[in-house]
C-alpha cells in the first residue's frame, strides 16, 4: 500500500517564516519574497514587476488568492508577463507604505490586498487593491489588467518609465515647510474641536458607516478635554465614555470570547470584520482604563470590556514563550465570521431551552439572523449588568471551542507588543491590579530580550523563532511609550533604561537634521526606491507623533535636552499641517500640548520597599494622566535618567515617605497620606507657592 495522497508543489515562500507568505506557498505563481534578488531578476529579463501586498488575517487577501493566485491559468500569465513579489505588510511596512502611497495617489483610495506594477527598478506605474477575476461592478478583471500592464510596459515603454518618473517625484516631493514657533496647546485644543463636530452622539464614534474604533482620536478628546469651556469638558468626555460603552455593548467586541474585532460594518456597531488585531486590543485598554479615570470611576460598564479583553489577550494571543501573537484571522473554513456567529438553535443546543430563549432576547438572537445564511453576530442589546450571564457566556466558549478556529498568525510584532504592554501597563496602573502589570512585564522582558541584536538595533518581528527585519519607526516609538509606561506603573530602572536607549535610537536613526521630520524606515536600513516618511493616525498612531509624544515624556524626566529639541523639531516640521487641519493629526496634536503644557511629575521620596512609599505611589499612579510621570526614590538617592532637579529639596517628612507633585521643577507641599496626595492640585505652568 502507498500513500495516494498528491504532494503539493512548493515556491519560494515555503522557505519564510511569515505565515502571510507561507500561506501561498503552494500557490502555482512562481513568488518572490521581497529581495534584492528578485528585482535583479526583472532587470535581467527585463520584465516589470508585480508587487502584491497583503496581511494574514485580511478577508479580501485570501478570497483575492482563491480567486487569482491559484488559478493555474491566471498563476501562467503572472509567471509569463511578471517577475511576482508577494509582500506581508505587518513585516514590512516601509515596502507598503511605498505602494499605498502610490496607488492612493493614483486611484484616490488604497486598502488591501494591494496590488501595484513596477518597473524593474521598483518604481510603480500602475496599480490597484482587489481585481476580481471576472470583471463586474466597474471592476476589470484581474487577468485583463495583467495583459493591460504588460502591455504598456512593453508597448508603451516611455510612456510607463515617464509615468514612473513623475510618480516617484511627487513621492519624493518634501511637504512644506514649518514654522519658526513650536505648535502648542491650541493645536490640541482645534483639533479637539474637529472631532466633536464628527461625532455621532446617537451611537457613538465618528461619523457613518463602516465605523472603526479610532483609539487616537478618543485618546486626544481626554487629553486635551481639560482646554476646553466647562461645557465642552463634559461633552468630550461624556463621549468618549459613550462611544466605548456603544462599541463594547455592539457587535465590535465578542461577548463570548472576549476581545474587539477590527471595525463595525454598520453605524451601529453590530456587525463586524472579524478579525481581531493585537493593536486594537493594546489601544482600546489604554483608552478605556483612562475614560474610566477620567469619569472619576463612576462607569462600571467600561470595566468588564478591560477585564474580559485581558482575559482573551492571556488565552489566545499570549505566546507560551513571552510576547502576544499578531492577530485571529476573519474567516474559517473559508467564511468570514463563521467561528463566532450562532443560530437560536445552536443557542439552545448549547444552554437549553429555557436559558436559551432568555439569552437569545438579551443578545439579539432572532431566527431571520443579523448576519449571513440567517446566523447572529452577538450584541448586548439589554446593557444590562454584566454578570447576569456571565455563566452562559462561559458556556457557550466552550461550545464554541468544538468549531474549527480561526487561524492565528503567530509572529510577533515588536510595535504591537508594545501597544498591548502600554494598555495593560496602564489599565493596571489604573485598576489597581498587579497581574496586569506582570503580564506587561513578562512581554517587555521578551522584546527587550529577543527582538535585540548584537548592536542593541530593535527588530521588528519574531516569527518562526528567530528575529528579523531592522525596527521601524512605529516600534521605536511605541516602544519608547511602552517602557516609560512600564516604569510608571511598577517603578522598575531597568524600564527607564531601556527608554533611554530607544529615545536615543529614535534621534540618532530617524530623524532627519535637514528637515526636522522623522523618517519611517532608519537610516541603517534597507535603501527602497525612497525612504518612507512616517505613517498617518488610523488603525495604530502616528508613529512620528508617538514618537515625538514619547521624546518630550522622556526629555522631561530625564532632563535631556537634545531629546527635547529634536522633538520640537517635529512639531515645527507639521506646522503648517496641525495649524490647518489639527484634527487629522490626533496623536501630533496630543504632542504639541505635552510641549507647551509638560508633563506632571510625582516625586516619592521613601524606600521602594515602604508599604507607605507604594500607597503613595499607587496614589500618584491615579491621580495624573498616563503621559504623567511618577518616580519614587530614597532619600538621597539618584535614580539613573531622572533629572536631580526634580529630587533637588525633596525629602522625608518627620521620618515618612512625601509625595511632591512637580511640574517644571515648582512642587507642591508634600504630602504623607493618600487623602492629602489625592486632595493635591496639580501645578500649573508657572508653579506654585
Amino acid at each position: 500500500m502507498t500513500d495516494s495522497k498528491p504532494t503539493l508543489s512548493t515556491n519560494r515562500l515555503a522557505a519564510e517564516t511569515s505565515s502571510y507568505l507561507r500561506q501561498h506557498m503552494h500557490n502555482p505563481v512562481d513568488w518572490w519574497p521581497w529581495c534584492p534578488e528578485a528585482l535583479e531578476v526583472a532587470h535581467s529579463e527585463d520584465r516589470p514587476l508585480l508587487v502584491s501586498i497583503g496581511y494574514s488575517a485580511c478577508h479580501w487577501c485570501h478570497v483575492m488568492e482563491h480567486e487569482s493566485f491559484e488559478d493555474p491559468a491566471t498563476a501562467a500569465l503572472m509567471n509569463q508577463l511578471f517577475v511576482c513579489i508577494k509582500v506581508d505588510r505587518e513585516e514590512r511596512p516601509d515596502v507598503d507604505q511605498i505602494y499605498m502611497d502610490a496607488v492612493t495617489g493614483l486611484t484616490g483610495h488604497g486598502g488591501w490586498p494591494l496590488t501595484v506594477f513596477c518597473t524593474p527598478a521598483g518604481r510603480p506605474f500602475h496599480g490597484g487593491t482587489y481585481y476580481p477575476p471576472e470583471a463586474r461592478q466597474g471592476m476589470p478583471a484581474f487577468r485583463q489588467v495583467l495583459a493591460a500592464a504588460a502591455n504598456a510596459y512593453s508597448e508603451k515603454r516611455g510612456e510607463v518609465e515617464e509615468s514612473a518618473r513623475r510618480i516617484h517625484e511627487a513621492l519624493e516631493a518634501s511637504p512644506r515647510r514649518g514654522e519658526a514657533e513650536t505648535p502648542g496647546a491650541d493645536c490640541a485644543r482645534r483639533a479637539a474641536f474637529g472631532w466633536l463636530q464628527r461625532a455621532d452622539t446617537e451611537r457613538g464614534g465618528f461619523g457613518d458607516a463602516p465605523k472603526f474604533p479610532t483609539p487616537p482620536a478618543l485618546d486626544l478628546l481626554l487629553a486635551a478635554s481639560e482646554l476646553l469651556p466647562d461645557h465642552k469638558t463634559r461633552e468630550a468626555l461624556e463621549h468618549v465614555t459613550h462611544s466605548c460603552l456603544c462599541m463594547a455593548r455592539g457587535g465590535l467586541f465578542d461577548h463570548v470570547g472576549g476581545g474587539f474585532h477590527r471595525y463595525s460594518v454598520d453605524a451601529w456597531w453590530r456587525i463586524p470584520h472579524f478579525e481581531k488585531m493585537l493593536y486594537d486590543q493594546g489601544q482600546l485598554l489604554r483608552t478605556y482604563a483612562e475614560a474610566w479615570r477620567r469619569g472619576g470611576g463612576e462607569e462600571e460598564g467600561l470595566l468588564w470590556p478591560i477585564r474580559e479583553t485581558v482575559d482573551f489577550l492571556r488565552r489566545e494571543l499570549q505566546a507560551p514563550d513571552g510576547g502576544f501573537f499578531a492577530s485571529l484571522d476573519a474567516d474559517s473554513e473559508g467564511h468570514e465570521g463563521r467561528f463566532y456567529v450562532f443560530t437560536p438553535g445552536q443557542i439552545e443546543e448549547a444552554l437549553g431551552a429555557e436559558s436559551g430563549a432568555r439569552f437569545c432576547e438579551a443578545y439579539g438572537v432572532t431566527p431571520d439572523g443579523n448576519f449571513e445564511h440567517a446566523t447572529n453576530q452577538l450584541h448586548d442589546r439589554m446593557g444590562g449588568a454584566r454578570n447576569a450571564f456571565a455563566n452562559e457566556r462561559e458556556r457557550l466558549r466552550d461550545f464554541r471551542e468544538a468549531r474549527v478556529r480561526p487561524g492565528t498568525d503567530r509572529k510577533r510584532v515588536s510595535s504591537w507588543n508594545a501597544l498591548a504592554i502600554s494598555g495593560l501597563a496602564r489599565a493596571g496602573s489604573v485598576l489597581g491590579d498587579a497581574s496586569m502589570i506582570e503580564d506587561a512585564t513578562h512581554a517587555a522582558d521578551f522584546l527587550l530580550s529577543h527582538l535585540l541584536d548584537d548592536d542593541g538595533r530593535l527588530l521588528r518581528v519574531w516569527d518562526g523563532e528567530r528575529a528579523r527585519v531592522l525596527g521601524f519607526l512605529d516600534d521605536h516609538a511605541a516602544l519608547l511609550e511602552a517602557c516609560l509606561d512600564l516604569y510608571r506603573a511598577a517603578g522598575e530602572a531597568r524600564f527607564l533604561t531601556a527608554a533611554a536607549h530607544c529615545a536615543d535610537q529614535i534621534v540618532s536613526r530617524f530623524h532627519d537634521l535637514e528637515d526636522g521630520d522623522l523618517f519611517f524606515s532608519p537610516n541603517d536600513g534597507e535603501a527602497l526606491s525612497r525612504r518612507a516618511r512616517s505613517d498617518h493616525d488610523g488603525a495604530t498612531p502616528h508613529s512620528a507623533g508617538l514618537a515625538t509624544l514619547g521624546l518630550l515624556r522622556a526629555a522631561s524626566l530625564a532632563g535631556r535636552d537634545d531629546w527635547r529639541e529634536s522633538a520640537e523639531a517635529v512639531l515645527r516640521h507639521h506646522a503648517h499641517a496641525l495649524q490647518n487641519a489639527a484634527e487629522s493629526h490626533p496623536t501630533l496634536a496630543r504632542a504639541a500640548l505635552a510641549a507647551e503644557q509638560g508633563p506632571c511629575v510625582a516625586v516619592v521620596v521613601g524606600e521602594p520597599e515602604d508599604e507607605r512609599s507604594h500607597l503613595l505611589a499607587e496614589a500618584a499612579r491615579r491621580r495624573l494622566a498616563p503621559e504623567d510621570a511618577v518616580v519614587v526614590a530614597g532619600p538621597g538617592s539618584k535614580p539613573a535618567h531622572v533629572d536631580t532637579l526634580w529630587l533637588a529639596g525633596r525629602t522625608l517628612v518627620e521620618g515618612r515617605p512625601a509625595a511632591y507633585l512637580c511640574r517644571g521643577h515648582s512642587c507642591s507641599l508634600p504630602a504623607t497620606r493618600v487623602e492629602e496626595l489625592e486632595a493635591l492640585a496639580v501645578p500649573s505652568l508657572a508653579g506654585v507657592d
